[in-house]
């Protein structure tokens, strides 16, 4: 077997669904030949290989490379003073309906150039990356203009050409009703639907189109009428669902069958068991929950109950979660959660890979995967979510190469 590159003297977590936890392969090799998965098992049980490079791992483990499944990463401005008024008293809510939160990132973001919005972008990536992260899912939504949609959308397709990440996008233009169409709020929501989108899929900019489904944002007959566009766009949805409210979010993903329904502390267990039946993954954001001192966690228990898939992620972004660590974000989902560490890791691989829609590319270990792996010092793959703060991450690597 021709190979570029042999991993040998390592263990690996596949996370594989099977008896084994994490899919486990203890005294493990990996064979990666053109940007693949060619061979992964026991290293006794290692075919002959002509790899241009043996690498040498002492006994690390080897996981997926992990996949933050939603983040906003691209923004201007800061919101700490925000953050300080929280933590005086006021509300999320109280703080948006002043003019604040999601409509001063706005203003800032509109004003910042594309190069400004690439340089700051990447520093919070820088982040994400020195915690194992091989792909990222990136909005817009701070923008809620033609000009600034297409500018956040364009500076997260170039991350994903120059940051050694993969990117997937998402087209957030229901997030907020921007200052200018406060008092016409159908008027943005046609230019939202009818201008935004269709000019940001024919420039190539949208993998999935995401809304905020809350009183404070969009109701869900205006949201239904996205995913009607978005699906007549050929793009798939998900959403910011049930976060704040129980506002039927995790209903309205699963009748469009959305790739996933985001937040869904407060999705009863209706919401639950339509998800289950579209197929709908639940990703869970500890890191907005923690900051916004929320008391009603995500119903994983329902989750569990009717086999609905949990992703993790961190939520990156400058109001609510400013969280620019995956292993941070596993902590917090088994201290707030109560996850065990192999679903939080899943979470963070397998299943955020499928709320992706990229399950077949990437998440997991497998022959004929794209070789994106995380490299870590640890003795146990439960460690990743044990240490919050520690650097664990001594390498990765994104389609074979090491970046």
């Amino acid at each position: 077997m021709k190979a570029d590159r042999l991993l040998i003297d390592c263990h690996v977590a596949t996370m594989v669904e099977g008896p084994v936890p994490y899919g486990a392969i203890q005294d493990a090799a990996v064979v990666i030949a053109d940007g693949r998965i060619a061979w992964v098992g026991p290293r006794a049980h290692l075919p002959a290989v002509d790899a241009a490079e043996t690498v040498q791992l002492d006994g690390r483990w080897v996981t997926p490379g992990l996949i933050d499944c939603h983040t906003h990463l691209v923004f201007a401005g800061d919101r700490s003073a925000e953050f300080e008024q929280r933590l005086g008293g006021a509300t999320y809510e109280e703080i948006a309906r002043a003019g604040g939160g999601i409509v001063s990132s706005v203003k800032a973001t509109r004003a910042a150039s594309e190069e400004d919005l690439f340089a700051s972008a990447m520093t919070r990536l820088a982040g994400l990356k020195a915690t194992g992260v091989t792909t990222v899912e990136i909005k817009s939504g701070y923008g809620l203009d033609r000009e600034t949609e297409l500018k956040m959308l364009r500076v997260a397709r170039r991350i994903g050409r120059e940051s050694g990440v993969r990117v997937r996008t998402s087209y957030l233009g229901l997030h907020a009703v921007p200052p200018e169409y406060r008092d016409d709020r159908a008027a943005y929501v046609d230019l939202a639907i009818d201008d935004i989108l269709p000019a940001a899929h024919a420039e190539g900019l949208v993998d999935a189109v995401d809304a905020y489904c809350e009183p404070i944002a969009f109701s869900t007959d205006e949201v239904s009428r996205l995913f009607d566009k978005a699906r007549a766009l050929g793009l798939p949805v998900k959403l910011h669902a049930d976060q704040l409210s129980n506002g039927g979010g995790a209903a309205l993903a699963a009748r469009y069958q959305a790739l996933s329904a985001d937040h869904i502390e407060h999705a009863t267990e209706d919401g639950v068991t339509a998800m289950a039946a579209a197929g709908v993954v639940a990703v869970l954001l500890p890191g907005a929950y923690l900051m916004l001192r929320e008391t009603q966690a995500p119903p994983v228990d329902l989750l569990r109950r009717h086999g609905v898939r949990m992703a993790v992620a961190t939520d990156c972004n400058p109001g609510t979660s400013p969280v620019a660590s995956m292993t941070a974000a596993l902590n917090l989902a088994c201290v707030q959660f109560r996850l065990t560490p192999e679903e939080a890791l899943a979470g963070a691989t397998r299943e955020a890979a499928r709320a992706l829609g990229m399950l077949d590319e990437i998440g997991t270990v497998e022959i004929g995967k794209a070789a994106d792996l995380a490299i870590w010092d640890v003795t146990r793959p439960g460690e990743l979510c044990y240490w919050l703060g520690k650097p664990l991450c001594a390498a990765r690597y994104r389609g074979g190469l090491r970046v």
